[in-house]
């Protein structure tokens, strides 16, 4: 990911990239969006703001990690979102609390977007500017489909990846890395269903990326049990203490 990518700035230890890539699509959604603002300048804002709730959400998975003893010190931004790299300790617990952090800065954003919106959109704020009132409530909008989105439970999305750490404690690492890869090819087959019949593009690619991430997975959890097989399996005994022993 880091390639094609770009240092937008630090915080906290933590270096933002932006990809390429989101400058190009940011062109072309921003002369979409215009459409409902009759301005490129609004339409510009509501795309901005829609990646600050994604990075704020990527700085939860972070700074959570970073909690549990965990490394985290690089977020991406890209076309569809952000990636925070996060490498938690192998717990369970850990790996629960760096996922779950994210979704709960949007429960977080929630009441301020909301009062946001309602404010601008109250009968005594009757002189503010249509496109503000509009933003806000966009940005309200945005922040509470980000936050059911990324609660579906199929992997790579933060609801699939809690299912999987709730998993983890009775099941262990690669049995549930397997069946919540399971879960997300489930997952991705049902989202490319919705593309088709939406004929949406961009939810194809989501549909695209979700099912390459959850094969992914099964291919790890695949080489992670080949793995603790070689380590378990006894060594095998040299060829002249075989025949010693015989």
């Amino acid at each position: 990911m880091l390639s094609g990518a770009f240092r937008l700035f630090q915080f906290r230890g933590i270096q933002v990239y932006l990809h390429f890539s989101w400058l190009l699509v940011a062109i072309y959604e921003i002369n979409l969006w215009k459409t409902r603002y009759g301005s490129l300048a609004w339409a510009a804002w509501e795309y901005i703001g829609l990646f600050a709730i994604v990075l704020l959400h990527e700085f939860g998975h972070a700074f959570a990690c970073r909690s549990t003893g965990g490394r985290a010190d690089r977020i991406v931004l890209w076309p569809l979102g952000g990636l925070a790299f996060v490498d938690p300790p192998m717990r369970p617990g850990a790996v629960l609390w760096s996922i779950a952090a994210g979704p709960l800065v949007n429960v977080a954003l929630f009441p301020i977007l909301y009062v946001a919106a309602a404010a601008t959109s109250g009968h005594g704020f009757s002189g503010v500017d249509p496109n503000l009132r509009h933003l806000s409530v966009s940005l309200c909008y945005i922040n509470l489909v980000l936050l059911i989105f990324n609660l579906l439970p199929f992997y790579p999305l933060d609801g699939g990846q809690i299912v999987r750490a709730l998993l983890w404690f009775k099941f262990g690492p690669i049995r549930s890395l397997m069946m919540a890869g399971v879960t997300g090819v489930f997952g991705a087959a049902c989202i490319g269903l919705l593309a088709y019949w939406q004929k949406s593009i961009w939810t194809g690619v989501i549909a695209f990326f979700l099912y390459s991430q959850a094969v992914g997975a099964i291919q790890r959890a695949k080489a992670m049990r080949l793995a603790s097989d070689v380590v378990a399996r006894p060594p095998p005994i040299p060829s002249d203490q075989a025949e010693t022993r015989l």
